[in-house]
């Protein structure tokens, strides 16, 4: 790297009479504030980043309470606009996804270890609550397949749920009650942040693991055993199957791959011709309607091809009598209901926000946390298990052209009649069939595109994502959903403590300074080191800092003297990306400013933001390093520099077309 030479103007050593031919601007400390206001702006920022409350201002008090009863009820601001046109998509959309949610509800139930009949239920009134109070037009709420596994997991290893029904269907409400609490004081309090901690790598490797299980779990119908693991991951599941050869059933497995297929080659076909998208979305009804013939007439249930059997006609019974909150069964149920809650909100809220993007308007976080915490409290009381929108359902709802959430009252009036007239047409309703729903659905979940993607793009998301991924397959939904949210928040930790800093250099013909590994062409200034640190300075990295600022100080001095230039007199430290500073950050400074008088080196800062100023000067440390070495850009700091480092020294003039008159 080459040397950059600057005109100054010999004006005597004294620092202040730089700014006699050369402007300094001065870095102000920000005006003090009362400690309340501060704390005050700190909790909205936190809390309310969105400005829930902008749209009472200066509004009179009936008008404010109308908003207000919209802001809960958001039916009550789309439905005076409502119009025949959107009843029509609706309706349309609501029957499209009637359809899909009526099989997939009985296959979800089915594989929480619970009765079908319950995932009929839990796809009646949740929506009614959602339609109400949620904030998406296009989320299409009901069971899932990754919430209902690890329910089923989770409290299969407390209570059998074939020795046991009774009280394992009641901590199932109990722990979809606990999950709606969760949810809805999240949405309440405003810390929907905390959801935030399960990176997008995290939930890609944790839904295909998942998927994976969840698939793996269908070899039971598929094989038409009786008996088979309680365990989830991959090895359990192997071991029970060719444990078992003797006891599989071709009719069952030779039924199940022929309905995949079907599955599989009409969504594959709606995918290139996206105006058919109703072919994928009616196919699972189809399916059911087909098997359940095939069964009638064949009396297949009679060569090992297990059918659902009698379901209960009727809508849902009520159930808030039946939740458990006595030991020892409450901590199962809480624990259970606090991560199956974390899981399905997290999954709502992505797949709202997604297709709020697509059509170009703004949802909620809070507010939806709140609508799903909400019908979760409901549907507990009202016999049914966790809900939340989920990805295949709400991408039939927003493919088939719905325009509010209306197409959810229409999916649950279609389902309330299914309840009220039409379940004893399941009866000979083939599991085997409802594993292939379930397994063509969850494939689409299994999303190695976006694994390459991460690997190609960030190798640690990509390890991040493998991780959770495994934890699954070879663990638990439990230990892989730990070991997702571990490697998370530990990155989160490496980058607050491991802060990264670089030596600034200066492109040539400019006032510009940049990293020099990613600009080669930039230039050292000579005696200057220009060092840029790149996050805020807190306790946990204000060790690493000093130690890493020193490196940076010797390993620049051993360059000098192997060069032979001018040596080391001054360290600048870029800033800009500091946003604040705690008392372990300001110590830290003080040690490198010690270090750098020893070495009769001047330790220089530029543009510290306004917390960083505001603690700065109360903490003295600007009246330390001598209070004029604070500028506002490293191109004034380092003029500075070199005028006191070359006072006598003048270059040729410049041609101003090369930028060199503005250094």
């Amino acid at each position: 790297m080459g040397n950059v030479d600057y005109d100054y103007p010999h004006s005597g050593m004294n620092m202040n009479n730089v700014g006699e031919n050369h402007v300094k601007h001065r870095v102000d400390i920000p005006p003090p504030q009362p400690f309340l206001k501060s704390m005050k702006h700190a909790m909205k920022e936190t809390f309310f980043p969105d400005d829930p409350l902008r749209k009472f201002k200066n509004q009179p008090a009936s008008k404010k309470l109308v908003l207000g009863f919209q802001y809960l009820f958001p039916i009550f601001e789309w439905a005076p606009n409502y119009t025949f046109q959107f009843l029509k998509s609706d309706i349309i959309a609501g029957i499209t996804i009637a359809s899909l949610a009526i099989p997939q509800g009985i296959s979800y139930a089915k594989l929480a270890n619970l009765p079908p009949i319950l995932g009929l239920y839990s796809s009646f009134i949740p929506p009614l609550i959602y339609s109400m109070m949620g904030s998406s037009r296009d989320l299409a709420v009901g069971t899932v397949a990754v919430g209902s596994l690890l329910m089923g997991s989770m409290l299969a290893t407390e209570v059998n749920p074939n020795q046991n029904p009774s009280l394992y269907l009641h901590l199932a409400f109990t722990a979809t009650f606990f999950a709606g609490v969760l949810q809805a004081s999240l949405g309440f309090f405003r810390l929907g942040f905390i959801v935030d901690f399960l990176s997008h790598a995290a939930i890609v490797g944790f839904m295909s693991g998942a998927a994976t299980v969840v698939c793996l779990q269908q070899l039971k119908p598929m094989l038409g055993l009786e008996h088979f693991t309680h365990g989830a991951d991959l090895i359990s599941v192997m071991r029970s199957v060719f444990t078992q050869v003797h006891q599989w059933r071709w009719e069952s497995a030779v039924l199940g791959c022929v309905f995949i297929f079907f599955l599989l080659i009409t969504r594959y076909f709606s995918k290139k011709q996206p105006k058919f998208f109703w072919v994928s979305a009616m196919t699972p009804l189809a399916s059911v309607i087909l098997g359940s013939l095939l069964v009638y007439f064949t009396h297949a249930e009679n060569h090992g091809v297990q059918v659902i059997g009698e379901l209960k006609k009727g809508l849902n019974p009520i159930s808030i009598t039946e939740l458990v909150f006595v030991s020892p069964y409450r901590t199962t149920s809480i624990k259970t209901g606090l991560i199956v809650g974390i899981i399905a909100l997290a999954e709502g809220i992505a797949v709202g926000r997604s297709f709020a993007m697509f059509k170009n308007y703004h949802i909620d976080g809070n507010k939806e946390m709140i609508a799903i915490g909400t019908m979760n409290i409901v549907g507990s009381f009202t016999s049914c298990y966790l809900t939340t929108g989920p990805f295949s359902r709400s991408a039939v709802n927003y493919n088939a052209g719905c325009k509010t959430a209306a197409s959810n009252i229409v999916m649950a009036i279609a389902v309330m009649l299914t309840l009220l007239f039409l379940t004893p047409l399941f009866y000979y309703t083939p599991l085997v069939v409802l594993a292939a729903i379930i397994v063509s659905a969850m494939l689409g979940l299994i999303d190695y595109q976006a694994a390459i993607h991460l690997w190609k793009i960030d190798k640690f998301d990509f390890v991040v994502c493998v991780s959770a991924y495994f934890g699954v397959v070879f663990g638990s939904v439990q230990m892989g959903l730990v070991i997702a949210i571990v490697i998370s928040v530990l990155r989160l930790l490496l980058f607050i403590a491991r802060p990264r800093t670089f030596v600034l250099g200066n492109l040539p013909n400019s006032a510009i300074y940049r990293n020099i590994e990613h600009y080669p062409n930039a230039n050292r200034v000579s005696g200057i080191l220009i060092l840029k640190i790149d996050a805020p300075i807190y306790f946990a990295n204000a060790s690493y800092l000093r130690e890493r600022i020193s490196r940076w100080i010797d390993e620049e001095e051993d360059r000098i003297k192997a060069t032979g230039e001018t040596s080391l007199k001054y360290i600048i430290l870029d800033m800009s990306a500091v946003g604040n500073i705690d008392t372990s950050g300001i110590s830290m400074l003080e040690e490198i400013n010690k270090i750098s008088e020893r070495r009769e080196q001047q330790l220089v800062l530029v543009n510290p933001g306004s917390e960083v100023m505001k603690k700065l000067n109360k903490s003295n440390f600007q009246k330390d390093m001598g209070g004029n070495w604070i500028y506002l850009t490293v191109e004034e700091a380092v003029r500075a520099c070199n005028f006191v480092l070359h006072p006598c020294k003048t270059n040729p003039k410049k041609d101003e077309s090369e930028g060199w008159n503005n250094v």
